[in-house]
């Protein structure tokens, strides 16, 4: 059974041409809604993401973007897991202890510090060398914290519609392998 994607967007709530509304359109999958999508905090944000997964069946992946990698990370820091999540496909993570070079999204700021713990399910962190966000070392840093694979997207930007990321295929690819190393088909053996 392939599991149900959720789609944990960001701040603004990825809007209509992001690759994570058109994933959720095209996958039919399920979205996490804050209330205040401009207006991140660990507790509530990471709460509905919480609401998201008790009220969705079966096998689940994550799939954040942003300030919605933040929304995981939180999670499993105050959740734990649940066992219905196989894992999570972390896009462009935002840096939430650094904010302070980029005073436009100062409010990312809210969502730090970041949890630096390893995650209780694989996971799978892409990030861009010229992300305005965070620095692929801090990238890194991250993806080593969280015991996560790691795969740089290049010269990507934040990997959204401002660097030229509304459809992307590249990231469906990493999503469709990293979905089958994580939910193997059950295999009968005689």
């Amino acid at each position: 059974m392939t599991p149900q994607i959720v789609i944990v967007p960001g701040l603004g709530d990825s809007g209509p041409q992001h690759w994570q509304t058109l994933w959720e359109q095209k996958y039919g999958a399920t979205r996490v809604k804050q209330d205040d999508p401009d207006n991140p905090t660990p507790e509530v944000w990471a709460e509905r993401l919480n609401e998201v997964i008790e009220a969705t069946p079966g096998e689940l992946v994550l799939v954040g973007h942003s300030c919605g990698v933040l929304t995981i990370v939180h999670w499993a820091r105050l959740y734990g897991s649940h066992e219905r999540v196989k894992g999570a496909m972390l896009v462009a993570p935002a840096d939430a202890d650094q904010v302070s070079t980029n005073a436009e999204y100062a409010v990312v700021g809210q969502m730090a510090p970041t949890p630096l713990s390893p995650l209780p399910f694989p996971a799978l962190v892409v990030a861009s060398e010229n992300d305005p966000y965070a620095s692929m070392e801090r990238a890194r840093q991250f993806a080593q914290a969280w015991d996560a694979e790691f795969i740089s997207a290049g010269q990507a930007g934040h990997i959204n519609v401002a660097s030229g990321h509304g459809d992307w295929p590249d990231g469906e690819i990493l999503l469709s392998e990293a979905m089958h190393a994580w939910t193997p088909p059950d295999i009968v053996r005689m």
